[in-house]
């Protein structure tokens, strides 16, 4: 019985996956568990779960593969930073000594924390990236693009998958990065950096291109093929500091925006234009990759994958037949693409199909039942009701009509850094006001942030322009001319960040949401990630009660388990201090 377990580990959303003969038995991110939102640090409590869940311990495990080689990406960021000498001397001094501590040494740091006694290989970043998503796609064959700040060298590359190999074909090198592009726009309007992205895209939609040629002029070029070329005196991401610098700045005769400062027209039009950019290379890259091909299925990965406006785009175009993008496609997803590159390329085995395919199956976390909540319930003295699964649906689509915030906790977590329905907060989408309350008093976090609908998949064509697609994993934006229905889960540009549901793949949020179509004619519900502002996702009951307790949350669901806040006008201290989390 071969079991392989993948690990992304020391830059940023460290994961863990593991495989059993070819099939996911479990893949979850390390900040879930120690609750430090983007954990860089070595995944061992993600990588004990993952053993946990297939009931053996490491000297089960055939194979480690770590998600990419750290001797190649010491070696670009070290001549890089001796490129930039004598300024970068002191950060070359901390970056020394940071990567032969850890970094450096993959192979010791897993047989120390693991006391693990087998084989351990490496993939290339990007090719961790690909396997994740072409082998959990429906494919036999497809083109696979990848898009990302940077790996070991590669940003943004082009292979080809068919049955169990993938083959770069196209690779373009730091620093002509497109995600380090975006990612300088991010910083430039006040967020953080490898964090703070999704935050740039759902702001763009506020303002308007108008700075797009200024960027296409000044700050990036780029040929037919989407090959990028950066104008480097704008940047500092090579020095190590910051991402922009006052050249930067300079073209648009403004300075960067400080992370609490109110957002402004300028900002937002800025925003704007950077997405456009973005949208018009990523198309680039994707008319040229389908030329060189001549295939019809396209799989998406890197973090730039997770721009869901961006893919709406994708579908729109129709350059392929079929578009896959892999949940999980920054960094985390690497840990599923790494044991991937164990099973079909090391081990040379077959692809298993259908238990792969995340069309399938995305709850691959922890999960508590019924009788582990109460014992959390019963320990913090909290007053509550356990209902069947009709009286509990019936009790929260009454309260979801009558404007109640809903904290919902089932089955296994999800993979990637959407919750898709086992970890959310649900709303109702009716009310006008119903973002801003969500926005202001849930998730303490700023206005403008739009939410996503889940529709039930058997109406999501009356109420979304989608074609006939399907959106499992809110990846794609649709057009829809409801607002004046679902007025707070429309965006400024009238399309909306879709989930779409099926009665097999989540039944009790379906009879839920059912149920609520049968009060309201509404087959749709706000879903937001249960968590608030720099916090991880919740995992455990433990992380539900005080997430609840410390927002204005009316109602939470724990398994079959209901309470209130009502009802727990006084609760134990435990579950009311120490929730404190760095802004993203």
């Amino acid at each position: 019985m071969d079991y392989i377990l993948g690990i992304s580990a020391f830059y940023h959303d460290s994961a863990a996956c593991l495989i059993k003969e070819g099939e996911v038995i479990a893949a979850v991110q390390e900040e879930r568990f120690s609750r430090i939102k983007h954990d860089p640090s070595f995944p061992i409590k993600a990588i004990n779960f993952c053993l946990k869940q297939a009931e053996i311990d490491i000297s089960a495990v055939t194979l480690v593969v770590f998600y990419e080689k750290p001797f190649v990406k010491f070696d670009r960021i070290i001549n890089t930073l001796q490129n930039q000498a004598p300024t970068t001397f002191n950060l070359f001094r901390k970056t020394l000594m940071s990567w032969l501590k850890s970094k450096l040494w993959v192979s010791s740091e897993i047989t120390k924390e693991l006391n693990y006694k087998g084989e351990i290989i490496y993939s290339e970043h990007h090719e961790a990236h690909a396997a994740g998503s072409f082998f959990t796609s429906p494919f036999k064959e497809a083109v696979i693009v990848t898009i990302d700040g940077v790996g070991e060298k590669a940003c943004t590359t082009i292979a080809i998958g068919k049955d169990n190999k993938i083959d770069l074909i196209k690779e373009q090198h730091y620093p002509h990065s497109l995600g380090l592009l975006y990612s300088a726009f991010t910083q430039y309007c006040g967020f953080r950096v490898n964090s703070g992205e999704y935050k740039l895209m759902g702001l763009a939609p506020y303002g308007k291109p108008i700075y797009k040629q200024l960027i296409l002029d000044n700050i990036v070029s780029y040929d037919d093929s989407g090959l990028v070329v950066l104008n480097l005196d704008c940047f500092s991401f090579e020095k190590g500091k910051s991402t922009i610098n006052s050249t930067f700045c300079n073209v648009f005769g403004k300075k960067q925006r400080a992370l609490e400062d109110k957002m402004d027209d300028f900002y937002c039009n800025i925003a704007s234009s950077i997405q456009s950019v973005i949208e018009d290379i990523i198309i680039s890259i994707l008319t040229y990759a389908k030329s060189i091909t001549g295939l019809n299925n396209l799989c998406l990965s890197g973090g730039v994958a997770l721009n869901c406006k961006a893919n709406g785009e994708i579908l729109g175009e129709r350059i392929f037949d079929e578009v896959w993008v892999q949940p999980g496609s920054g960094d985390s997803g690497c840990a599923l693409g790494a044991a991937f590159i164990g099973w079909n390329h090391y081990l040379k085995k077959d692809r298993v199909y259908l238990k792969n395919t995340l069309n399938n199956q995305i709850y691959l976390g922890p999960s508590y039942n019924n009788t582990l909540i109460e014992q959390y319930l019963k320990t913090y003295n909290l007053i509550y009701k356990k209902l069947d699964d009709k009286t509990l649906c019936d009790t929260v689509s009454l309260a979801l009509q009558n404007k109640k915030i809903i904290g919902w906790f089932q089955g296994e977590m999800e993979f990637g850094p959407r919750a898709l329905g086992h970890r959310s907060i649900l709303a109702s989408p009716l009310f006008e006001d119903m973002k801003k309350h969500v926005n202001l008093n849930i998730k303490f976090r700023e206005g403008f942030r739009p939410f996503a609908p889940i529709v039930l998949e058997e109406d999501c064509n009356e109420w979304f322009d989608m074609k006939g697609s399907i959106s499992k994993y809110m990846l794609f934006t649709f057009k829809s001319d409801k607002k004046n229905k679902i007025p707070s889960c429309i965006h400024e540009d009238n399309t909306a960040r879709v989930q779409t549901l099926n009665r097999g793949e989540n039944p009790l949020l379906h009879q839920l949401m059912t149920n609520f179509k049968a009060r309201t004619d509404c087959p749709i519900l706000i879903n937001t990630s249960f968590n608030v502002r720099g916090e991880p996702i919740v995992e455990s009951p433990l992380d539900a009660l005080k997430c609840f307790f410390h927002t204005k949350m009316d109602v939470l669901v724990l398994g079959n388990f209901i309470l209130t806040k009502l009802d727990n006008s006084t609760v134990d201290k435990r579950l009311t201090i120490n929730l404190s989390y760095e802004l993203d």
